[in-house]
């Protein structure tokens, strides 16, 4: 694989199906960050946000692993008191791009044009968009008079199609492509077939909620249906504004 890749991880929670068992160094980061190294050459690969292969789109994708939902997500969330559609501003987190570029095509398809801002937190006509452990954290703590608007569920209502949050993203100049997207294709599928050891391998007080996380909210295959997902969201950035231009069909291996 022409020498030890440099690999980046979200640090999320959702990423253990991926990334558990991998026998070498990987930084866990921040998906925005994980982006900024991949970009600048600082990286080889990484599991990132889906929006950066649309806005950037000189990758290579590693096939059939992905990190999606086909409905609720639970863990990528607006947070909101009263009626979702009254809301005067969104506070968003601005860690994954993907969620908020999501966002902005989920509310421009109800016709809002809601503000985002890049700070703030919950407030009586402000939502604040949640993702990952963070979200999750949340709605541990949330109290009854907190909705949640899942955007998951909500995509899944627009489209009839999964979304793809985080895929492997993989550096055109790295020599060994073919053999770094087989070795974590491998090890993704293997630890789908197995999830009992993932969760097993999560914190004991966290096994019940990783086996519902896991399995009901999450899925980790990239197949025709998720691609068909990826390909629907980068049409609507593009008719948002949000990227130049539709990107080209992306080279899986």
């Amino acid at each position: 694989m022409g020498g030890s890749p440099r690999i980046g991880c979200v640090h999320y929670l959702n990423a253990q199906p991926l990334i558990y068992g991998w026998q070498g160094e990987v930084r866990f980061d921040h998906p925005a960050a994980l982006c900024r190294l991949l970009a600048a050459g600082e990286l080889d690969v990484a599991l990132v946000s889906s929006f950066e292969c649309l806005r950037n789109p000189i990758y290579s994708l590693v096939d059939r692993v992905a990190i999606a939902s086909d409905g609720p997500v639970y863990s990528v969330i607006v947070a909101h008191l009263g009626r979702f559609d009254e809301l005067h501003e969104i506070a968003v987190d601005p860690a994954s791009e993907t969620s908020v570029n999501l966002l902005r095509c989920l509310l421009a398809e109800r016709g809002l044009t809601t503000p985002l801002l890049s700070e703030g937190g919950l407030g009586p006509a402000r939502g604040q968009l949640l993702i990952g452990d963070q979200a999750i954290r949340f709605r541990r703590q949330a109290g009854s008079e907190i909705q949640f608007f899942d955007l998951g569920a909500a995509w899944k209502t627009l489209t009839g199609l999964p979304f793809v949050y985080a895929l492997w993203l993989i550096r055109p100049d790295f020599p060994g492509k073919a053999g770094i997207a087989e070795a974590l294709r491998s090890l993704g599928r293997a630890n789908q077939a197995n999830l009992e050891a993932v969760i097993a391998a999560q914190p004991e007080s966290e096994r019940a909620f990783c086996e519902f996380y896991f399995q009901d909210c999450l899925r980790f295959s990239f197949e025709e249906k998720e691609k068909q997902g990826l390909r629907r969201f980068a049409e609507l950035c593009a008719q948002n504004r949000l990227i130049a231009q539709l990107p080209p069909p992306p080279e899986y291996l």
